[in-house]
């Protein structure tokens, strides 16, 4: 497989735990049909946390427009039209709703752009039996919906039949309301179906669901079992200190509006939803952030005491990060708290990546399906692994 874009490598680990429980019951770790041949991406630290992960993977620490696609196969030791996949998530900045505010971003002129023609560009290349392409979901409105359209009609002339759909990561036991659009491709040029949720429940954006799925994995049942310590600078201290600690469980700056129960501080909608906002034990997170502001959470629902016996709102410490990535807890990620942060939030989470190249794996017939009950049991397992 070839990886692109990889930053720590959560589409990767799912590549390589493909069939690993809890997506899939009672399957060895080493059952993957799949392994990481060559990673690359922009950021070195990033790449250290790859291989710190998955010791058999090359990597190339470089900018992908300066990596001729006869490196990558070269490094990989890979022939073209050998590669089972090529898999990546170029970064979302383009097309993230964060600084959506700048006109370059609004008018979708950000040259970094140009990465998803990088993408298709190696696909074109290297000819995988396969691709995975993964991005947020801004990246189909109307404002960059022309990026998209080209993509789509360059994979299409490859004759890779290319698919889009934007998948709810709650929907396949990841405790985190997260949603990102998926691209996936056939060599073969027959139709890629998408994973059938196996978890169900009320969204930020919606209260309909299917009920006979197995419910979302909320935060508290993420985190159950999980011992961790303190971390230097998780408290949230300055300008709005106060009012982050006086905020309930599940609620955000809103709290503190005329139409809530806490102070008359902000006016209503005047921030963005995830200022002061607070995580709930009983529900999924909310998306966690590459680069959060000072104020910005989900910050966790308990308070502790600062050095002058103040309740403090207090930020998510890095076991917790993992959890509700779904990335395993003895993974291993290089750098400060903050680095650390901007790996995970940048990454996918490794269980919804797992459900997409399962079923990709199994209609390339590179692996069996899993029949019904199956199924089943691997959503309630998914369940349980997690808490």
């Amino acid at each position: 497989m070839i990886s692109l874009f990889s930053g720590a490598g959560g589409l990767d680990m799912a590549v390589e735990r493909t069939l690993q429980s809890p997506l899939a019951a009672n399957l060895p770790a080493a059952s993957s049909p799949y392994r990481v041949a060559v990673a690359t991406d922009y950021d070195p630290q990033a790449l250290e946390s790859l291989k710190l992960n998955l010791s058999g993977a090359e990597t190339i620490a470089r900018d992908i427009r300066g990596i001729p696609t006869d490196e990558l196969l070269e490094v990989g030791d890979i022939a073209p039209g050998d590669a089972a996949l090529v898999v990546g998530g170029p970064p979302c900045t383009p097309f993230s709703k964060s600084g959506f505010w700048l006109a370059e971003k609004r008018e979708s002129r950000d040259p970094n752009a140009s990465l998803l023609e990088e993408y298709a560009r190696v696909v074109a290349q290297s000819r995988p039996e396969g691709f995975v392409l993964e991005n947020v979901q801004a990246l189909t409105y109307k404002t960059h919906r022309a990026h998209l359209t080209n993509l789509l009609g360059v994979l299409s002339d490859l004759g890779y039949n290319p698919q889009w759909k934007v998948l709810l990561a709650a929907d396949y036991g990841v405790p985190q309301l997260r949603k990102r659009v998926f691209i996936v491709g056939r060599r073969d040029g027959k139709k890629f179906e998408f994973p059938e949720p196996t978890h169900g429940g009320p969204s930020e954006t919606s209260r309909n669901w299917d009920h006979s799925k197995v419910p979302h994995v909320t935060a508290g049942e993420a985190f159950q079992g999980l011992e961790t310590a303190p971390e230097a600078g998780e408290l949230v201290e300055g300008k709005f200190a106060e009012l982050a600690s006086e905020v309930p469980a599940g609620q955000n700056y809103l709290w503190h509006t005329t139409r809530y129960g806490g102070r008359d501080a902000f006016e209503w909608r005047s921030r963005y939803w995830t200022f002061l906002l607070r995580l709930a034990a009983d529900k999924p997170s909310s998306t966690l952030q590459a680069q959060p502001g000072p104020y910005v959470g989900p910050f966790h629902w308990e308070n502790l005491r600062n050095s002058d016996g103040e309740l403090r709102a207090r930020r998510l410490r890095v076991p917790e990060l993992l959890r509700l990535m779904t990335f395993p807890d003895d993974f291993e990620i290089k750098g400060s708290r903050t680095d650390i942060q901007r790996q995970l939030g940048n990454a996918v989470p490794v269980e919804l990546g797992k459900a997409v190249v399962r079923s990709l794996s199994v209609q390339l017939g590179h692996s069996d399906p899993l029949n019904e009950s199956d199924e089943r049991l691997a959503a309630r397992n998914s369940n349980s692994a997690t808490a």
